[in-house]
């Protein structure tokens, strides 16, 4: 490979890792560090505040999801690259201002927008489009930047706290997220030269012969209990930490930044082992260790189990989303990729929306989140049985990605 191909690639890297790291680390695992001090400031219910996250994705998932994949397989990543960019530092610079539900709302509606656009779908096509045989280290240095903005952004919302208030935090944060995300997305080059003029955008569609497949069917049920195993447990952490068991901001704080530096684990681990075994095998890993961490959470006062629940969670939290995009690009191709993926990740934001609000409409009725953690860890053992009944599939062609390569065939 030449210079100027391995400097492209770089360059693809980072602009991916800039995009995740602002706007999934600080806009998606930001926000709940927040929600405490809605629910002490505004009197609202942990129902309430998770509800902002699980309206705006049912609403903005459904409607706009396969839309986006589309977009992106017709016209190329970048430009919506640059509108989730826009819409997700706005929606936090529009949270920090806001005093009611009906805002509250609102602002979360861009958030989720601004994920579609310029959060994992995009991403997941741009590095599928420019790797093959290394796509897994790829996607993991890629997803690199979710774990440390995610790590960064709870020791940032309590300095920031301290220093202009909850709500000034919010808006900083909002401002960040364009300044980080915007500058390299504007110029990232969207195809390898080597994939002709038009490459994958110009190839027919086949999302049909897709949706016919049992595999796809598997994968997508899979993801789903995963993510809703993943999401009912991350976004109530801070609320059972802080209200539920006393710890301090600093310490709550310690304990998300914990999760999110083990990720970094997980995304890189897990992306150099599903370019050496089988990915359905990576995969049933990950739902494993998800599974095997939540049940530490019933021992919280126990010495150092937080800690260990922390690692381990965190490391399957790393693999998690990371690991989707490559099995789905190795079981279907990359040509339908962006429209494959705008389907799964669209049922994965209604399961990640919906089982938030789940866990704490149980919190609410029982005053105690034993039932809805035992809810998310049957959540994740399903997830792992679809996944167990997936084909096993063949490694990549360590070449380039052009209009060319079709899906590999999946090994019985």
């Amino acid at each position: 490979m030449s210079g100027s191909a391995r400097a492209a690639q770089a360059q693809v890297v980072a602009t991916s890792f800039l995009a995740l790291f602002a706007i999934v680390g600080i806009a998606l695992y930001g926000l709940p560090f927040f929600y405490d001090h809605m629910v002490r400031e505004f009197g609202w219910s942990r129902t309430q505040v998770t509800s902002g996250n699980a309206i705006s994705k049912l609403i903005v998932g459904p409607l706009f999801g396969f839309f986006a994949g589309w977009m992106v397989d017709r016209f190329g990543p970048r430009r919506l690259m640059v509108a989730g960019s826009l819409m997700a530092g706005m929606a936090l610079v529009g949270l920090g201002a806001i005093h009611t539900l009906a805002g509250f709302y609102f602002f979360y509606l861009f958030n989720a927008l601004g994920n579609v656009c310029g959060g994992p779908l995009p991403n997941q096509v741009l590095l599928s489009r420019w790797f093959t045989a290394a796509r897994g280290r790829a996607m993991g240095f890629a997803y690199l930047g979710i774990g440390i903005g995610g790590a960064l952004v709870p020791f940032l919302a309590v300095w920031l706290t301290r220093a202009v208030g909850w709500q000034g935090a919010l808006q900083i944060l909002g401002a960040l997220i364009i300044l980080v995300a915007l500058p390299l997305a504007l110029f990232v080059k969207e195809i390898p030269d080597s994939a002709g003029a038009r490459g994958p955008v110009a190839e027919a569609s086949t999302t049909s012969t897709v949706l016919h497949r049992p595999a796809f069917y598997l994968l997508l049920v899979g993801s789903m209990c995963s993510i809703a195993a993943v999401g009912g447990t991350n976004q109530h952490l801070k609320l059972f930490l802080s209200l539920d068991h006393g710890f301090t901001q600093g310490a709550a704080a310690r304990i998300a930044s914990l999760v999110l530096t083990s990720s970094l684990v997980g995304r890189v681990g897990m992306g150099w082992l599903a370019d050496r075994f089988a990915k359905k095998y990576v995969m049933l890993l990950i739902y494993v260790l998800v599974a095997s961490a939540i049940p530490l959470l019933f021992v919280v006062g126990t010495p150092g189990a937080i800690y260990v629940f922390a690692v381990i969670f965190g490391i399957g939290l790393g693999g998690e989303y990371m690991v989707i995009p490559l099995m789905a690009a190795e079981l279907f191709g990359v040509r339908v990729l962006g429209r494959a993926m705008g389907v799964v990740l669209t049922a994965d934001g209604v399961a990640e929306a919906v089982a938030p609000v789940l866990v704490g409409r149980m919190r609410d009725v029982t005053g105690s989140y034993a039932t809805g953690f035992l809810a998310v860890i049957g959540f994740a053992l399903a997830g792992a049985v679809a996944i167990s009944f997936l084909p096993r599939t063949s490694r990549p062609v360590p070449a380039f990605v052009g209009a060319q390569h079709a899906a590999p065939l999946p090994e019985g």
